[in-house]
């Protein structure tokens, strides 16, 4: 595992426990307490994480990890989730995409699509999109812009996507919670709720990982969310209670290429 890897994973991981000590982290990715030291004195440099006697726990930004460091958590099943988000895309659809980490990865799949439009704050995905070789319209709403997630929020933001209606949006999430909902660490989460708003059908893209995770700002409930796509590591009881809410739960098998 690559250093950057390493240390988004860590921060992964305390986005669940909290804190933990150098021993834990040694054994939960095999290897040295000098490799890990290494990690956790970049992530405290970046204010990420705060040291502690014999361990971290994490800043007060409580997990709000820029989007080029989640590009590298569970890559593998963002991309096959994504995948499969793309098969629910027709030609001629609007589309909104989140700036989410998930959402990104679907980019590659749209260059088989003519005439959708694509409506999105994030930048990352707008520089994507223009790579594409296809008949698009991307729209963007404006806003200010927040370096962490490469993504424009605030009320110029949440105004533009009023003004639409759009056939799907994509949304990725920090945190699924069965009674809070779809959760976020980014306390600026009114845009990602226009978006909701603003899409007759809402699909949710979030690995198994974010099951059980309550970040402190709610997008939505899950009765709000059409359709969830992930992965099958998902515990059965999690996929039962989901499935009882009358979500429809696609699975992606984490051995597909």
């Amino acid at each position: 595992m690559k250093p950057k890897q390493r240390q988004a994973a860590i921060l992964e991981y305390l986005q669940t426990h909290s804190k933990a000590s150098v021993e834990a982290l040694v054994s939960r990715f095999n290897t040295t307490g000098t490799t890990i030291r290494k990690d956790l004195t970049v992530l405290e440099e970046e204010g990420a994480v705060i040291r502690t006697y014999g361990g971290v726990m994490l800043s007060r930004e409580e997990g709000d990890q820029p989007i080029d460091r989640k590009t590298h958590i569970n890559t593998a099943k963002k991309k096959q989730i994504a995948r499969v988000a793309a098969t629910l895309i027709d030609d001629g659809d609007s589309l909104i995409f989140d700036a989410g980490s998930t959402v990104l990865q679907m980019v590659p799949w749209l260059a088989q699509f003519n005439n959708i439009t694509v409506m999105t704050n994030s930048l990352s995905i707008v520089n994507e999109l223009v790579e594409l070789n296809n008949d698009q319209t991307i729209l963007m709403p404006g806003g200010t812009y927040r370096k962490n997630s490469a993504s424009f929020h605030g009320s110029l933001a949440e105004a533009a996507f009023s003004y639409f209606s759009f056939d799907k949006l994509f949304i990725g999430a920090d945190g699924v919670d069965m009674n809070a909902g779809v959760t976020t660490f980014n306390e600026l989460h009114a845009v990602s709720q226009a978006m909701c708003r603003a899409a007759k059908q809402r699909v949710l893209l979030v690995d198994s990982s974010k099951f059980g995770r309550k970040s402190p700002n709610v997008v939505c409930s899950l009765e709000d969310v059409d359709i969830l796509i992930t992965d099958s590591d998902i515990s059965p009881d999690y996929l039962r209670a989901l499935r009882e809410k009358g979500i429809n739960v696609m699975l992606v098998d984490n051995d597909d290429e």
